[in-house]
């Protein structure tokens, strides 16, 4: 009889952690609380946690629904994602021996 496994932990990827990043600050600058963002583009607040914490990925659709409730365009957001995951990885392997 096979046991049940256990939960794994989602570990943040790089992609989702700069998204997340992006998200708090974006979010912060327009002193918009999770439970705000969250009514605005109809979305969970959990959900605008994990997606913070890097622990979720975003759909497209979700991707437009943040930009719209921000009042930022999709192409902004991902310039400053891409810049994210710029900066991630070149901390990342200036930490490297």
């Amino acid at each position: 009889m096979r046991s049940n496994p256990k939960p794994r932990k989602n570990p943040s990827k790089p992609n989702n952690q700069a998204f997340g990043t992006v998200l708090a600050r974006l979010r912060r600058s327009r002193k918009i609380s999770q439970e705000a963002l969250a009514f605005e583009s109809d979305l969970t607040r959990e959900f605008i946690s994990l997606l913070e914490r890097g622990q979720r990925s975003p759909t497209l659709d979700t991707q437009l629904a943040l930009c719209k409730a921000l009042s930022v365009g999709l192409d902004e957001m991902a310039a400053l994602v891409i810049s994210e995951i710029k900066r991630l990885t070149t901390d990342a392997s200036s930490t490297r021996p």
